[in-house]
């Protein structure tokens, strides 16, 4: 008996046999009966297929399996019952990325067995010119490694809100990914609801989180993930997924979280991002006479107090003295503290001050500007 075509995943079974051919079979003597085995094994391919998404269990078993261990991932991760998240994520995560991509170099045609018969490793294939994952994905594939190598050695303890936005953009991009190199059909959005259901604090749990003592080992396991990146591939969604959750006031008919996806026009406007919530006082550490200070240290000329005064009204940082609303100043660089009433300046008013002044006629401009 003929071996069947390998099926497609948008397929739900191969092409039918008619009854012309059966009768060339029956008439050929040198095709010789399937045996009892063989018949067997076929007819239980013939019914391995899943209906939803096309795959068949045994042909298309690492692309059964890749789904499989990511939704394992995520229902693990979305367990109130279970403790150990992180560990078992980026476990899963990494097998399942691994299925995706041995199957997708298969059907190239591409031999994936080493000399020492061992498979491709997932580290293996990111660094492949061909590999058909963005560079954010990557990048976020390699931090996920170096999580999952750390899993056997330590303890992580509470850490699982630490790499959220990691996980939830692995989710996502292998969502992306299987989708568009395999079919829709293998979303996993409809068994998931959303690709991943990991925002389930209110503010009360996310304030509660922040007073856990992480190890020291965890926070430079944390450091480690960072470590050689730019802000730029730091910032790219693909990497790690970013949202911004406001509290403010909305009709029943319309959802208090709204997620975009960020190729979108509307999300271009939005600008979701994910942040971790600091104090004022790590956000905004400078008092007007650390700022004249730093800029005169960073850009080797006189920098006054007056100077500094002249600077803050000329690019209207802040308000003026006694104003109505002093509160309303420049959020990048400063802001007001009611409880004291004053003000205090960012890194980035310090930075900017400088490259201002270095500039050929930056600080003679600002001199001579009049309030």
């Amino acid at each position: 008996m003929a071996e069947p075509r390998h099926p497609s995943p948008a397929q739900h079974r191969d092409t039918t046999v008619n009854s012309g051919r059966i009768t060339e079979v029956k008439q050929d003597d040198s095709i010789r009966p399937a045996s009892k085995d063989v018949l067997a094994f076929f007819k239980s391919r013939k019914r391995s297929y899943d209906p939803s998404t096309g795959l068949n269990l045994i042909d298309d078993e690492r692309l059964v399996r890749a789904r499989e261990a990511m939704s394992l991932g995520v229902q693990t991760y979305n367990s109130r019952t279970l403790n150990f998240k992180t560990e078992v994520f980026s476990i899963l995560a990494n097998i399942a990325w691994t299925y995706l991509l041995h199957e997708f170099y298969l059907r190239k045609k591409i031999k994936i067995v080493s000399a020492d018969g061992m498979y491709w490793s997932l580290s293996q294939m990111i660094r492949r010119s061909d590999c058909p994952i963005s560079k954010g994905a990557k990048d976020n594939i390699k931090s996920l490694k170096i999580i999952r190598d750390e899993v056997e050695h330590k303890l992580l303890r509470k850490s699982d809100a630490m790499w959220l936005s990691l996980f939830q953009a692995c989710c996502l991009n292998f969502d992306k990914t299987i989708s568009d190199l395999f079919g829709e059909s293998l979303s996993l959005q409809k068994e998931l609801a959303f690709a991943l259901q990991f925002g389930k604090m209110n503010v009360d749990q996310a304030s509660t989180l922040q007073k856990y003592d992480i190890p020291d080992y965890v926070e430079a396991l944390d450091a480690r993930l960072k470590e050689g990146m730019t802000e730029e591939q730091l910032s790219n969604l693909d990497y790690q997924f970013r949202v911004v959750y406001t509290l403010d006031s909305a009709s029943k008919s319309r959802a208090h979280i709204e997620f975009l996806h960020p190729s979108t026009e509307e999300a271009e406007t939005v600008r979701n991002v994910l942040a971790k919530i600091k104090l004022a006082d790590d956000l905004y550490p400078h008092k007007p006479n650390m700022v004249v200070y730093l800029v005169a240290s960073g850009s080797g000329k006189k920098f006054t107090s007056h100077n500094h005064i002249q600077a803050w009204h000329k690019y209207k940082v802040r308000p003026v003295g006694g104003a109505a609303q002093p509160e309303n100043t420049d959020k990048e660089y400063c802001i007001y503290h009611k409880a004291h009433n004053d003000y205090t300046y960012s890194e980035s008013w310090v930075e900017f001050l400088v490259k201002v002044i270095t500039t050929a006629n930056g600080l003679d401009d600002l001199k001579a500007y009049r309030n």
